[in-house]
């Protein structure tokens, strides 16, 4: 069986990695895949830590992140796509993006 420590170096692996692309990178559809792949990571550690205790608690708070993360993601892409057809950019760092209007 996998020892619980090589998970929770993964899920941290992967967590770095999701919160260096979320600092450095300034296109938003990246930046939410980002968001994403640190979302997978705290999933990944609730099972990791739910399968240790032997409880099913952790599964189903994954459950409820995945949900919580697919409206996030819908929401998300629905304000980019509006804001590509008015801009047309997705860059976060351009000045076109910093101003919503109504």
């Amino acid at each position: 069986m996998i020892p619980m420590e090589f998970f929770l170096v993964l899920a941290a692996i992967l967590f770095c990695i999701g919160a260096y692309g979320v600092l450095t990178k300034s296109n938003a559809i990246v930046v939410l895949m980002c968001i994403e792949l640190m979302l997978n990571a705290a999933n990944m550690n609730f099972v990791v830590f739910g399968a240790y205790n032997y409880d099913i608690i952790g599964q189903a708070f994954v459950i409820m992140s995945i949900s919580v993360a697919a409206a996030e993601v819908a929401v998300g892409i629905a304000i980019l796509l509006n804001a590509y057809k008015i801009r047309k950019t997705t860059e976060l760092n351009d000045s076109e993006l910093t101003t919503m209007r109504w």
